[in-house]
């Protein structure tokens, strides 16, 4: 284990489109990646390639957060490498439309397993860690909208994430006042033609903003939640007025 100076963070989900966004701003702030890749290893070695032009000492895993012996196995390769955990950033992700009544147990397990479960683990590890230092550290959950919508073709992947936002109040309250745990819950900030969305216009009348996000909005949001001490236990929607009724 080498000593840095420098404040780390482990990420999960970082080689996704808005993933790889936040981590490298993170890496751009100061902080040595050490991110866990699952089924894309061109995609995060490409990744791991331009963070550490800023960020040298980075490092990246291979990791499948649905196997709680992954999630072991990738904390032990960051102890080797680091003494520290300022931030673990929980955004590893599955998502995909799943109409009901015709769910099979395969889909549940894939997206509450990753999203929930995954998430779950990963924090456990984490806080383990954050727990014995001297010095504040955070842990910050991806979460979305979903949680307060109600998404008839996703219901394991609504109910994942509304589980994520209650471990974050659980967890906050478990560990104050060393660690802070908050969640970051984006509206729609790209559209996958492929996952059954509403069309972009259809989408952007039921945003009060009148547009979709933008990952720079969700990457201010976590900033901010980074230089501020004094917030915990709370989700913070970054939707442009979606939820306004």
């Amino acid at each position: 284990m080498a000593p840095t100076g420098k404040k780390v963070c482990f990420m999960t989900g970082a080689s996704g489109m808005l993933g790889s966004e936040i981590a490298l701003a993170l890496a751009g702030r100061g902080y040595t990646l050490f991110f866990t890749w699952h089924s894309s290893e061109e995609s995060a070695s490409a990744l791991l390639e331009k963070i550490r032009w800023i960020s040298p000492e980075s490092q990246m895993v291979q990791c499948d957060v649905s196997k709680t012996a992954d999630i072991a196995i990738a904390f032990a390769a960051f102890l080797q490498k680091f003494d520290r955990l300022d931030l673990l950033m929980a955004s590893a992700s599955n998502f995909f439309s799943t109409p009901l009544p015709e769910v099979t147990e395969e889909e549940w397990d894939s997206l509450v397993d990753t999203n929930l479960k995954g998430t779950f683990f990963t924090m456990q590890g984490a806080a383990r860690i954050m727990q014995k230092q001297p010095f504040i550290s955070r842990i910050i959950t991806m979460t979305d909208i979903s949680a307060d919508l109600v998404w008839r073709n996703f219901a394991p992947y609504s109910v994942s994430k509304t589980g994520i936002q209650h471990l974050t109040r659980i967890f906050a309250k478990k560990f104050a006042p060393t660690i802070l745990v908050n969640s970051v819950a984006p509206g729609t900030v790209t559209l996958n033609s492929g996952k059954e969305m509403d069309p972009e216009e259809a989408m952007i009348k039921k945003i009060a903003l009148r547009r979709l996000g933008d990952p720079l909005d969700i990457v201010k949001t976590i900033l901010f939640l980074l230089e501020n001490d004094y917030i915990t236990g709370q989700v913070i929607n970054v939707e442009g007025g979606r939820l306004l009724r």
